[in-house]
């Protein structure tokens, strides 16, 4: 991690409360402000883990996680698991594949992990797992674009 220095823009770290020594991105997109909160830490060798704990509003009728939030923690978890590739950058997402293998419930915390596939000049590819209490849930995949910021 860096130390708690801040790039304008950029995650803001917890520092109090269950989630404290875990960022996110406050007031950066309204859809995911709403979804969530997610979270997620840079842990020993470098590792991204992404969480948070599923509430009934991420529930869909049956009373599992919805697929449409999973979708949502998905595409968050794309920009927390290119973080070091996306510094300084601004992004969007391309290209987001989910398939869904199991279902969370309400109070289950909810888990990404994954990797950057490669990291070009203007394209990062990711793929990785949602999982709750060690069970797989999502499998994902996608492509983010760097890009300049629009004024």
């Amino acid at each position: 991690m860096d130390g708690g220095n801040e790039t304008p823009g950029g995650p803001e770290l917890v520092t109090d409360g269950p989630w404290a020594g875990w960022r996110t991105w406050r007031n950066g997109d309204p859809f995911e402000d709403q979804s969530g909160p997610f979270y997620f830490r840079e842990e020993d060798g470098g590792v991204i883990r992404c969480g948070f704990r599923a509430e009934t509003k991420h529930m869909n009728g049956g009373g599992f996680m919805h697929g449409g939030c999973m979708m949502t923690f998905a595409d968050f978890a794309l920009f927390a698991l290119a973080w070091n590739e996306l510094r300084d950058t601004h992004a969007v997402t391309v290209s987001l594949n989910g398939e869904f293998v199991g279902p969370a419930h309400v109070g289950d915390l909810v888990e990404a992990t994954g990797e950057v596939v490669k990291a070009g000049k203007s394209m990062v590819f990711i793929r990785g797992m949602i999982s709750t209490v060690g069970r797989p849930m999502m499998t994902f995949s996608g492509v983010i674009k760097k890009v300049s910021r629009r004024l």
